[in-house]
């Protein structure tokens, strides 16, 4: 199916308005071909209202276009304007625009007039506007004497400007002699007509420049009146001669300079009229005096201000509406207000409308025999008049046409010819302007012709709309049709919409848009067709977008835009910052998909932009960058209500640099006592501006301010003004003040004296006061200054004194002090503890008590007793000059103690000391007491030598140790199998006297392993453990060797064979067994770590437990087990029992007494290593196996 343009446009939604718009702006813009013949049409002409520079040549524009080319003419003032008689006026060639020559000669006035131009061919004549050409002027201002205003401190004041009338009207602005602006405010502000108007005025107002200058915009000229010279007094200033000769009237104006309500300045009355036309600004204005300065409100009676077109000026003294309409005709009330009342003045606004368009005539093409209509309908206040005109002549006047009919503003076509082409002129006219349009009927027998150029490309964003143009003309009106495809495929109304201008639209494009569209226009003289082309593409999207950034002065950041485009657009990415180019500044550098803006300063904050453009699209995104920092200093720092005891710091805070000021800092400066060093004040919140100071006395006070936001601390502000408090006595008196003797006759009395900021005034002294504490004595005081330090010489030894240190100035003494306590000085104790007793608790700890000795006997202050105690030489080392002792100290008033460490089976001597501040006092008579005996340490080595086939040989050395007298030692041992397993455990004592010993009967070619100490009646020591091996049998070697010839028998092999395969099943089940038992390693390591003593038996076949530690007990090495001497020296031994983490341990408990005792000692982990480096015989074999 095809898609027809019908008469009227398909109904579209309100979302597509703006494309509207730019259809309707398509429709109007339709016109007929250059290349057929039509008649004139103006294109371009100067405004109504034509206002020149007289300095410059005078330019008349008027342009038209037609076919044939137009001619051109000209009236002025109604007449004909002849422009060959005029040598200064020149008509460009082709064209209607005029140029007067006034620069060479002649003068701009010469010309002033209403001109209009004529564009005319065979086809008919339009005409321009009426246009009124104007010479700006610029006027001086007259010549007058200004007399200087003096008047009061209070009255309300204007200051005429009235400005020489120019054209256009100048701009007015004040100004003083430096070409600088008067500041204004809601006291001082400018009204509409340029007079300057003061609501009461103020010393600072006197000045002689008072200057009104009118700037002439169209001329670029600046005029100026003459200086104002004004002079506020006030009448206290005036002495009694000028009083006497001035009367109030010889003031300007005579109103008093005390507070009074508002009157108004302008306008004047109570009410007062406005008129603005349609579409103008309306400007209202209103300006009161009144002492305080009033406030202006505005209202509308019965109505409201409209929001968006409202506006307030000259600090609400001006109200302004824009756009104004007939609807804001209607009162508008002023209110000035004060403290001391309030006044109104309605101004009443009525909005007048020169014409304005609701139908402008349109061009009318029409083939012959075809009817039309003109229509030119316009609106206005007054009602505009409609007249209209052909050809440039009046209509009623103008020749006859038979085809056309007069009805209102509405001319009727019936049955055209050619003959009925022409222009016609509609003027909509009142007393507030007209309107001038012209339109054409063209009168033509044309076939279709398409414009759009055959074969455009158009290229679409996927989900927007598409725009297919066919312009087209013919006459009659052609019909369009359009077709998708070579085929023609139907074009369903649901999804396209077609404009009467011809436009195919398709609302929303997609991919399966693309292809080739056909234009088909058809009228009853032919039809021409276009093909045009269509591509949609994918949108450019940003997948990712830049991010809001706070960062701190100084430091880079940051923005990243990743762009998506369609892959046949190149798309160009551009940054912006506050919607304008990135600065041209080395700092910015922009990547590929990112924007880096290194060290950042506070001009960099604001809006980020990445804008990504291709030919068809759009996007952006953007970010603030927000710059923080440490605060700026506060400034303008400033001391009042200066009081001897306070003072009220305020300030000005520095710029927060986007980050809120949580709180202010106050330091203080003693320029007297400690130039150069701040001192912390005080700290108030961020919102405060001001501190309440507390100071002392006789300090030279300067302050400083510091604020501090979540960055860190500003710079320190200027120090502010420098203020000295007066003197006084002091506040406080010296502390730490302490008594303590240095000699046993003396008493050194100390204090740490007061600072040069606590001295309140000068003159500072200390008096020192003393007196014993439990006599009747009384105070003896003496004056110092400049000490921290009095020494009372010829005191009794260690006598408690009371002691007192006041603090005194030239203004007078501190409040009392309070006395504290010292004693004089020490000497050493005289009596030594009696009775003292010593309790052996065990081995290596004794309890020792002693009696306490009189406290007067010791001369000073209880440190606590002190025990000396040593062990007694043995006949070894008793020639020994020099004898160690131990010392214990215990704290206080304690009698008694524990002695820890000490040495099992020993001979000890102590005595005791009691102690204080000045030392030891004599030593109590010696104590004895004796140590039981205790288990011995390990014997010192242990050594295995001449192996044989059955027997071994231990050599040993007793314990370093022994802690008693030995009794006996114990050796353990038990065989090794090649499995690892431990056979049955042997248990010999041997005598206490002997360090050699030979174990006979023991299997040849087996390992052993052996267990060793020594015991005391205390108990057993610590084992020391060694592994020996007994040598090979040669013989039985042999014997083996000769055996090799039944071996090579049949029956043997079969022997060994099954041998081997019961072995086989045994070892299977053996495996079984022990994983249903649960046998795991630890659990065997812990087997076979177990004190041989108690290791199980087994409950079924009455053998030992297994000795199955794959890693503890391994057989060491050849030539890696021992030394070759077979000797186990004590450093090993010692290296054994780091290995297994045990030694001696000790602690003390909760009384002091010494708890530990010597631990037994763990095997030492065997080396791995088979027990020989030969291959073991088959009867060695079973013999391990059974």
């Amino acid at each position: 199916m095809q898609l027809k343009i019908m008469p009227k446009k398909k109904r579209l939604s309100a979302g597509r308005a703006p494309l509207m718009l730019f259809l309707c702006q398509m429709i109007s813009a339709l016109e007929v071909p250059l290349d057929l013949v039509q008649p004139p049409t103006i294109t371009q002409q100067s405004p109504k209202d034509y206002i020149i520079d007289p300095r410059e040549n005078i330019v008349i524009q008027c342009e038209a276009k037609g076919k044939p080319s137009p001619s051109f003419s000209w009236t002025r003032n109604g007449t004909h304007f002849d422009i060959d008689k005029d040598p200064l006026v020149t008509m460009k060639p082709g064209s209607g625009t005029l140029t007067i020559n006034i620069m060479s000669e002649g003068k701009a006035e010469t010309y002033e007039g209403v001109y209009q131009c004529t564009a005319r061919n065979e086809r008919g004549a339009a005409i321009s506007n009426n246009i009124v050409i104007r010479p700006s002027r610029s006027p001086l201002w007259t010549k007058e004497k200004l007399e200087p205003i003096i008047l009061r401190n209070g009255q309300s004041l204007v200051l005429p400007c009235r400005p020489p009338i120019g054209l256009p009207p100048p701009i007015i602005f004040w100004m003083d002699n430096s070409f600088q602006r008067l500041p204004q405010s809601e006291r001082v502000s400018q009204g509409l007509n340029g007079d300057l108007y003061f609501s009461n005025v103020l010393p600072e107002d006197t000045r002689e420049d008072y200057i009104c200058y009118a700037r002439f915009n169209h001329t670029q000229t600046i005029q100026q009146k003459q200086p104002i010279s004004v002079k506020v007094i006030s009448v206290d200033e005036l002495n009694d001669t000028i009083a006497a000769n001035l009367s109030d009237t010889e003031f300007y104006g005579a109103k008093s300079h005390r507070p009074r309500p508002p009157t108004f300045l302008t306008p004047d009355g109570n009410t007062s009229r406005k008129e603005e036309l349609r579409g103008n600004v309306l400007s209202l204005e209103c300006i009161a005096e009144g002492l305080p300065t009033p406030i202006i409100y505005w209202i509308k009676e019965d109505g409201t201000l409209p929001i968006n077109r409202t506006f307030y000026r000259n600090f609400k003294k001006t109200l302004q509406i824009v756009q104004v309409t007939e609807a804001d005709s209607g009162n508008y009330q002023c209110i000035a207000k004060n403290a001391l009342g309030a006044i109104h003045h309605t101004i009443s606004v009525t909005v007048k409308a020169a014409p304005y368009w609701i139908i402008a005539p349109q061009n009318l093409v029409l083939s012959p025999e075809e009817d039309g209509t003109l229509i030119c309908r316009a609106n206005g206040n007054p009602k505009p008049r409609i007249s209209w005109l052909s050809n440039g002549v009046p209509i009623e006047i103008a020749p006859d046409d038979p085809s056309r009919k007069i009805d209102g503003d509405t001319i009727i076509f019936s049955k055209v010819q050619e003959r009925s082409s022409a222009v016609y002129q509609c003027n909509a006219s009142n007393e507030y302007g007209y309107l001038l349009a012209n339109a054409f009927v063209n009168v033509l027998a044309e076939p279709p012709r398409i414009l759009t150029s055959a074969n455009t490309l158009y290229q679409v964003i996927a989900n927007r709309p598409a725009l297919l143009d066919c312009a087209f003309f013919g006459s009659p009106l052609p019909t369009i049709e359009w077709f998708k495809g070579a085929k023609g495929s139907a074009l369903r109304e649901d999804i396209y919409v077609l404009h009467e201008n011809g436009t195919l639209e398709i609302p929303v494009a997609q991919k399966d848009s693309t292809g080739t569209y056909t234009c088909v226009a058809r009228n009853k003289l032919g039809m021409a067709k276009n093909d045009v082309h269509l591509e949609i593409k994918d949108p450019t999207r940003i997948i990712k977008q830049p991010e809001y950034a706070v960062v701190q002065r100084g430091s880079t950041v940051s923005f990243e835009c990743k762009v998506k485009h369609d892959h046949t657009l190149i798309p160009t990415v551009m940054w912006l910052k506050d919607h304008g180019e990135l600065p041209n500044d080395g700092r910015f550098t922009v990547d590929k998909d990112r924007l880096v803006v290194a060290d950042v300063n506070d001009d960099d904050g604001g809006t980020y932009t990445c804008v990504a453009n291709t030919t068809l699209d759009n996007v952006s995104a953007s970010a603030v960058l927000s710059v923080v920092d440490v605060p700026n200093p506060p400034f303008d720092l400033e001391l009042t209500d200066q009081l001897d005891r306070s003072v009220q710091l305020s300030w000005t805070p520095g710029d927060d640099n986007n980050s809120p000021i949580t709180k202010f800092i106050i330091e203080y400066e003693d320029a007297m006592h400690e130039p150069g060093l701040w001192h912390h004040q005080t700290e108030v919140p961020g919102t405060q501006t001001t501190a309440q100071l507390k100071l002392s006395p006789y300090v030279n006070y300067s302050f400083r301010v510091m604020a501090e936001n979540n960055l860190g601390r500003s710079l320190p502000s200027e120090a502010s003004e420098q203020y000295l408090t007066k003197a006084a006595e002091p506040d406080k008196n010296p502390t730490a003040v302490e008594g303590l003797g240095s000699e046993p006759d003396n008493l050194v009395i100390t204090w740490k004296p007061l600072n040069g900021f606590e001295s309140n005034g000068p003159g500072l002294q200390y008096k020192v006061s003393w007196r014993q504490k439990d006599g009747d004595d009384e105070w003896t005081s003496v004056v110092v200054a400049n000490v921290s330090k009095y020494i009372v010489s010829g005191t009794p030894t260690f006598v408690p004194y009371l002691i007192k240190v006041q603090a005194l100035n030239d203004a007078g003494f501190a409040p009392e002090p309070a006395a504290v306590m010292g004693h004089s000085g020490e000497d050493l104790p005289m009596v030594a503890p009696g009775n003292v007793r010593v309790n052996v608790v065990n081995s290596t700890l004794a309890e020792v008590h002693w009696d306490p000795v009189p406290l007067k006997s010791i001369r000073g202050h209880l440190q606590g007793y002190r025990i000396y105690y040593w062990k007694a030489q043995s006949s070894l080392t008793r020639n020994r000059r020099h004898i160690e002792k131990k010392i214990l100290t215990f704290q206080g008033s304690k009698t008694h103690g524990m002695l820890p460490g000490l040495e099992p089976f020993s001979h000890y001597t102590l005595n005791v000391r009691v102690v204080n501040g000045k030392g030891e006092g004599p030593a109590s008579p010696d104590k004895v007491f004796n140590t039981p005996e205790g288990v011995p340490s390990a014997p010192s080595s242990l050594k295995i030598v001449n192996p044989t086939l059955d027997s071994l040989t231990l050599e040993w050395e007793p314990p370093s140790h022994p802690n008693g007298i030995l009794t006996e030692y114990t050796l353990k041992y038990q065989p090794i199998n090649s499995t690892h397993e431990l056979g049955p455990l042997v248990d010999l004592k041997i005598p206490a006297n002997k360090t050699r010993w030979i174990l006979k009967n023991l299997n040849f070619s087996t390992r052993y392993k052996f267990y060793f100490y020594a015991q005391t009646a205390a108990g057993s020591g610590i084992q020391i453990t060694e592994e020996a091996i007994t040598t090979v049998d040669e013989g039985k070697l042999a014997m083996a060797s000769r055996q090799v010839d039944i071996a090579t028998q049949g029956w043997f092999i079969g022997l060994m064979c099954a041998v081997a395969l019961l072995i086989l099943i045994l070892l299977i089940v053996c495996f079984i067994r022990r994983n249903k038992g649960g046998k795991y390693p630890v659990k065997e390591k812990e087997d076979a770590h177990a004190d041989p003593e108690i290791q199980p038996m087994k409950e079924d076949d009455g053998t030992f437990g297994e000795y199955s530690d794959a890693e503890d007990h391994k057989p060491l090495k050849k030539g890696s087990r021992t030394p070759s001497d077979r000797t186990v020296k004590k450093e090993d031994s010692d290296d054994s029992l780091v290995d297994y983490g045990e030694g001696v341990n000790g602690q003390f408990n909760e009384d002091g007494s010494f708890i530990g005792q010597y631990s037994g000692k763990k095997e030492k982990e065997p080396a791995e290593g088979n027990e020989s480096s030969e291959a073991p015989s088959p009867v060695n074999a079973m013999n391990s196996f059974v």
